[in-house]
């Protein structure tokens, strides 16, 4: 086997024990056991797990990322409320590993993992204004949609713990919220023509 099939076999080890056991419980042993590997071997690759974990999310991210830049839709509003989507499959393929990660002071999180996350929350702002036409977003607007990215990841996290929102609805329900928060921040900040984009991602029935 090449070094970099068995470096993808550690990874895919890695990231099978993450969907259900979060990363900072998973060892070296846990990955080797899973991979049928020897500790020596895992060490010619990975210095610790906390780099194979990093690298893991990495990969996650990437996918995420390809998949983001794919979505389909008729429509801006079509095309974000798919982008939802995108992220909740992500969640749900990753369970343990995306709560551990975005968990406040988990132990897992780190400055490398923060900013691969921060990676994802900048895509998702730019796919924000790219489908809204806005060039020119005004501080408190870019700082609206930073606030929802956050309202998307806490809904995310809370669909996981608790399953009281139904994927058919998610992406509908977020970008309504998206709309209306822009709504709010164009009564606040006169003059910038905040919710003309906007208006692309109304309901229309």
């Amino acid at each position: 086997m090449s070094p970099e099939a068995r470096s993808d076999e550690l990874i895919s080890a890695a990231l099978e024990l993450f969907a259900t056991r979060s990363p900072g419980d998973v060892t070296v042993d846990d990955v080797t056991a899973r991979a049928g590997v020897s500790r020596p071997l895992f060490y010619r690759y990975f210095r610790g797990v906390g780099e194979l974990r990093l690298t893991a999310l990495r990969r996650v991210v990437d996918g995420l990322l390809t998949r983001l830049a794919e979505v389909g839709g008729d429509s801006p509003r079509q095309r974000l409320c798919a982008a939802v989507t995108v992220f909740a499959d992500v969640a749900e393929e990753h369970r343990a590993g995306y709560v551990a990660l975005l968990r406040h002071g988990s132990a897992v999180a780190t400055s490398d993992t923060g900013a691969i996350i921060d990676e994802v929350r900048r895509r998702a702002v730019d796919l924000i204004l790219t489908e809204t036409e806005v060039a020119d977003p005004s501080p408190m607007l870019l700082t609206t949609l930073r606030c929802w990215t956050a309202v998307v990841e806490e809904a995310m996290l809370n669909r996981l713990r608790e399953g009281d929102v139904p994927k058919a609805v998610l992406g509908e329900w977020l970008v309504d919220q998206l709309v209306a928060m822009a709504e709010a921040t164009a009564r606040h900040d006169p003059g910038r023509a905040t919710t003309s984009g906007f208006r692309r991602l109304e309901r229309k029935d």
